[in-house]
């Protein structure tokens, strides 16, 4: 299942590409608005999701760093031990390991993640996330979803089994 391998590279250069427009073109923490509900406005993350442990000391930087690097390399080894038709499975797990890995690179390059994307409703902003947390999101999501498609269709093929 190396073979969807090109889809985590995918994601690490669109997410290094659109922080690196993002950094250069954009101030730190001044919205541009693209349209209502949805603006493009630089910040550096330094803790993780929902910029949790941002404001520690700095031991955080490397605590999610092997954190990232540990379950990524959980996801390299259940990628080489899935089966060739666990397709959705193996989709999901490159895009989680693009989102991790795009991450990382800003962790350890940087001291940060770049986050620029910023939607909201009124005064309320949901956590700045970018492209590789987009990732992350999306494989996570798919993940569930085959999982629990998966333990629907082996509860009903276990069921038509055990009716005479």
């Amino acid at each position: 299942m190396l073979k969807w391998l090109w889809i985590t590279l995918l994601v690490v250069v669109l997410d290094q590409l659109t922080k690196s427009a993002a950094a250069s073109n954009l101030v730190l923490f001044q919205p541009v608005e693209l349209f209502p509900g949805f603006n493009f406005t630089l910040m550096h993350n330094k803790g993780a999701a929902f910029s949790f442990l941002s404001d520690a000391s700095g031991w955080q930087r490397w605590f999610f760093t092997f954190i990232a690097i540990g379950v990524s390399i959980g996801i390299l080894i259940w990628l080489t031990r899935l089966p060739s038709d666990h397709r959705v499975m193996a989709i999901s797990l490159t895009l989680i390991l693009g989102g991790a890995i795009g991450n990382v690179w800003d962790r350890v390059l940087l001291g940060y993640v770049i986050d620029f994307i910023d939607v909201y409703y009124a005064d309320y902003h949901w956590p700045a996330f970018n492209v590789a947390d987009s990732s992350i999101f999306v494989g996570a999501s798919l993940l569930i979803f085959d999982s629990l498609r998966n333990s629907h269709q082996e509860h009903k093929a276990s069921s038509e089994q055990s009716e005479p």
